[in-house]
C-alpha cells in the first residue's frame, strides 16, 4: 500500500456471547482483505472447540486467523500474554498491507491490547497455589480477603472469578500496595492505529433463546467427550479454561455431581449471566458504535461494512483506498 496511509486502521467487533461476532468479523474480513485476531479467553487454548464455539478451519473462508490454539495445558494465558501476542499479530498484519479485525467478548483482553497494562509484579506460583488451596476449602474466602485489603478491587471482581481474585491478592501482597493502586499506574497504550469499535446489541429475549439453543447443541455435539479428552491430555480441572461456562458443567457431569439435564440447565443460566456481564462491561466503553441485532443478520452486516468502509477511507487517502483496497476483496 502506498505511503498515503495516515495511520493504520484497526477494526474491533465486540458484544455478548452468542451475538454473532464471528459471522460479522468474517463478513468484514472477506470484504476488505482482512485478517481476524481472536479476543476470546477460551479459544486461545488448544482443544477447546465445542464449548468455546470455535470456528472450524473449513469454515474460515480462507481468511487468516490469529491467536487461536496458542496455549496448552502447561500454560495459563494471561492478559499480559494476550497483549504481547496480539500486538505482534497486528504488526504482522499491517506489514502485509491487510486490515486487522479483532473479534471477541473478552473485554479485559481488549482493554489490555488497546490501553496496555499497568506495571505489576510477576506471578508467584507458590503464593498462587496457596490461594488456590484456600479457595478449594472455602470458595468465598478469596473475595472476603480481597474486600479486607482492597475494597475497590473487590467491587469490580465477581466473587466466583477465582483467577482474577488470586491475581488481585497476589499483586497486593507482592507490591505491598493495593491492587487497585497498582492498576492505576500509567500504561502503554497501543499507538499508531485508528480504532473503530463495532458492538452488537441483539434483542435480549432473542439472545436468551439463542444461548439456550447453543448450550443444548454443545452437549449434543460432544461437549462431555471433548472435556474428557482435554482432561486426559493434561488440562487440570482447576485450570482457567476448565472453569469457563460449559466446560465446568461438563466436568461436574464426568465427576457424577450433575446429571446431563441439570448440567445443560446450569450452562444456559450461567451463559445468560455471562452475556449480561459482558454487556455491562462494554456499555461502560464510550467509543463503541452499537448495531441493534445479531452479526448474522444481513442488515447488520451491511451497516457494519458501511461503517468499516468509512473508517478505512478516513485512515487512508480516499483515492488510494477506493481504487486499490476494494480491489482486494475476496
Amino acid at each position: 500500500m502506498p505511503a498515503a496511509q495516515k495511520t493504520k486502521p484497526l477494526l474491533v467487533v465486540v458484544g455478548p456471547t452468542g451475538s454473532g461476532k464471528t459471522a460479522l468479523a468474517l463478513e468484514i474480513a472477506e470484504r476488505f482483505q482482512g485478517e481476524i485476531v481472536n479476543c476470546d479467553s477460551v479459544q486461545v487454548y488448544r482443544g477447546f472447540n465445542i464449548g468455546a464455539a470455535k470456528l472450524l478451519e473449513s469454515e474460515r473462508r480462507g481468511i487468516p486467523h490469529h491467536l487461536f490454539d496458542v496455549a496448552g495445558p502447561e500454560t495459563e494465558f494471561t492478559a499480559g500474554d494476550y497483549l504481547r501476542n496480539a500486538r505482534l499479530a497486528l504488526a504482522g498484519i499491517s506489514s502485509r498491507n491487510c486490515i486487522a479485525i479483532v473479534a471477541g467478548g473478552a473485554g479485559f483482553y481488549l482493554r489490555a491490547l488497546l490501553h496496555g497494562l499497568s506495571p505489576a509484579p510477576l506471578r508467584d506460583e507458590q503464593l498462587r497455589a496457596r490461594f488456590d488451596r484456600i479457595a478449594q476449602k472455602r470458595p468465598s474466602s478469596l473475595h472476603f480477603l480481597l474486600r479486607q485489603c482492597d475494597p475497590a478491587a473487590a467491587a469490580g471482581i465477581h466473587p466466583n472469578d477465582r483467577q482474577k481474585l488470586i491475581r488481585a491478592l497476589e499483586i497486593s501482597i507482592l507490591a505491598r500496595q493495593t491492587s487497585s493502586h497498582v492498576q492505576s499506574r500509567p500504561r502503554a497504550p497501543l499507538e499508531g492505529y485508528a480504532v473503530l469499535k463495532i458492538g452488537l446489541n441483539p434483542d435480549r429475549s432473542e439472545l436468551r433463546e439463542q444461548l439456550a439453543r447453543r448450550a443444548e447443541r454443545m452437549f449434543q455435539e460432544g461437549l462431555i467427550e471433548e472435556t474428557r479428552e482435554l482432561l486426559t491430555v493434561g488440562y487440570s480441572i482447576d485450570s482457567k479454561p476448565m472453569q469457563s461456562v460449559g466446560y465446568k458443567q461438563a466436568t461436574q457431569v464426568l465427576a457424577g455431581k450433575l446429571s446431563l439435564q441439570n448440567a445443560m440447565e446450569e450452562c444456559i443460566a450461567r451463559t445468560r449471566q455471562y452475556a449480561k456481564r459482558q454487556m455491562t462491561w462494554f456499555r461502560a466503553e464510550h467509543d463503541i458504535v452499537w448495531l441493534n441485532g445479531f452479526g448474522t443478520e444481513r442488515d447488520v452486516q451491511a451497516d457494519a461494512v458501511s461503517l468499516a468502509q468509512s473508517h478505512l477511507v478516513s485512515s487512508f487517502d480516499k483515492k488510494v483506498f477506493t481504487s486499490e483496497q476494494t480491489s482486494h476483496t475476496r
